[in-house]
């Protein structure tokens, strides 16, 4: 069993039992659920802006604990303070380490948009992404059928959440749909948890124009988002390269300062 199947059979059984926990209905009562939302593709084509959706992420399946010590407060307002365009919130708490509630603090703190990283394979998380104060949800190509793909995003849209897809390989782009936003090339393979950001620089001519083109993971360096912007790409998903240090809105800081003066 791979991991990616592994996450996969436990989401399944936490997703039944968060029906039972808190029903649909329940969770359009949020106080969050009713909020405007934000635009991340317009924050992340802001020219004022990094086009980096900064993630806060404490352990992954590939690499165990990454950041156990970080406290979120810190963390997102230094990246929003530094010119993050977006934050990405990771809330699988088997695999990431992370929770819904993690969500909605950064949502109370942060007035820029937020993603929210899991892996959804039912409305009831979208509805769910709403009401802990989501503006975007996450589509992973590879855990979908186009059927389901395309449901999902058109029911995400009539809750006024905006749609990434998540991709890996060229077939995945059958995936697209008037209701996606943006794709993000995901430069790890979901199933060996391998990065090769040559990834995003193979399929860029691939992804049609008519969506934000993002690249996902395996980004360490400012001159690798540089070749990765000549590309094509205008969003950039970062997260453990921060995450791993000791004080992550200082690496974030470091690293967009190194963006815009580092000519080396």
């Amino acid at each position: 069993m791979t991991i990616l199947e592994k996450i996969m059979g436990h989401k399944k059984q936490e997703l039944a039992n968060a029906q039972v926990v808190k029903p649909v209905n329940e969770l359009m009562k949020s106080k969050l659920f009713g909020r405007k939302t934000l635009s991340l593709t317009e924050s992340i084509l802001n020219i004022e802006k990094t086009g980096i959706i900064a993630e806060f992420k404490r352990k992954s399946p590939s690499r165990g604990l990454i950041n156990g010590q970080a406290i979120l407060e810190e963390v997102t307002t230094g990246y929003f303070r530094s010119g993050a365009s977006g934050l990405s919130i990771l809330t699988d708490q088997e695999f990431f380490g992370g929770n819904n509630e993690d969500l909605v603090r950064a949502r109370e703190l942060n007035p820029i948009p937020i993603l929210r990283k899991d892996f959804v394979i039912d409305q009831y998380q979208v509805v769910e992404a709403k009401a802990i104060g989501a503006d975007a949800i996450l589509l992973i190509a590879a855990v979908l059928d186009i059927g389901q793909t395309r449901n999902l995003a058109r029911f995400a849209r009539s809750l006024d959440l905006q749609v990434l897809l998540e991709v890996h390989q060229a077939t995945e782009l059958d995936h697209l749909n008037e209701y996606i936003n943006m794709v993000g090339v995901n430069n790890r393979d979901l199933h060996t948890f391998t990065v090769d950001v040559e990834r995003s620089v193979q399929m860029a001519g691939e992804i049609p124009p008519d969506f934000v083109k993002i690249s996902e993971s395996g980004i360490t360096s400012p001159l690798t988002l540089k070749k990765l912007r000549g590309c094509g790409y205008q969003g950039f998903l970062i997260g453990e390269s921060f995450m791993r240090t000791p004080e992550p809105a200082v690496a974030f800081s470091d690293f967009v300062k190194s963006i815009y003066f580092d000519n080396d």
